[in-house]
């Protein structure tokens, strides 16, 4: 693809399209594994959750044509999300001085990689499609996704410390793209890919059970969080 042609710029103009829908689930990601750490670690977490993500999404795009012969790739990243979205919300009532320091810290840098590498399949497979094999078109995708993503996290932060309600929601954002990326999975299209009744029960099944799921386990370990600590006596 010849550099500032016509094609050039609509396969541009699509990555950033990509980027802008692709990179609020990210986002909400990093801003709800950053919410405990005090304000001078939030920032921190989120430009270097951030910068870990690209990295290892930029591997996983110079990859991205071997990534696509792995069978079960989309499948295993799906259930690996449903399990971060769970991990996130069922942590939404830990006690005030937990999560304090470097472990902290660290604990949210591993949750922000890893749910960005999950939710990076999409987003990688989205890019290297659009910019059909511009090696530059990838980088300066990778590259727009940066700022996105940075400022999209901060935002999600500041909404989260007003309305906390938000993480519930943002959970259910993680849960609707594990199930959509548990639905595009090339082995399951005998249960998913089709316009029969089956096929549309099963793709509706999966993100109900998906979404109700994770906000259930949450609430419930919520709940007995809040047991545990009610039974506690005070010092």
């Amino acid at each position: 693809m010849e550099l500032f042609s016509v094609p050039w710029w609509s396969a541009l103009l699509a990555i950033v399209l990509i980027d802008l829908v692709l990179a609020g689930d990210n986002a909400i990601v990093i801003a709800l594994a950053a919410r405990n750490l005090p304000p001078e670690h939030q920032n921190k977490a989120i430009i270097w959750g951030t910068v870990g993500a690209i990295a290892v999404r930029s591997a996983m795009t110079v990859g991205v044509v071997w990534l696509l012969k792995i069978p079960g790739l989309m499948l295993v990243g799906g259930l690996g999300l449903l399990w971060v979205a769970y991990k996130l919300i069922s942590d939404t009532s830990e006690d005030e001085h937990q999560g304090v320091g470097a472990t902290t810290f660290w604990g949210a840098m591993k949750t922000i990689i890893v749910a960005d590498a999950l939710m990076g399949v999409d987003n990688v497979l989205g890019v290297a499609g659009a910019a059909n094999g511009s090696f530059d078109l990838v980088v300066i995708g990778l590259l727009i996704s940066i700022p996105i993503v940075v400022l999209g996290s901060k935002v999600v932060l500041r909404l989260v410390e007003k309305w906390p309600v938000i993480i519930q929601l943002g959970a259910a954002v993680l849960a609707f793209t594990a199930a959509q990326m548990i639905i595009n999975e090339k082995l399951l299209d005998p249960i998913f890919d089709g316009g029969e009744a089956l096929h549309t029960a099963a793709r509706i099944a999966t993100y109900a059970v998906s979404i109700l799921g994770v906000l259930g386990l949450g609430w419930w370990a919520t709940q007995r969080h809040s047991e545990r600590n009610a039974e506690t006596p005070s010092v």
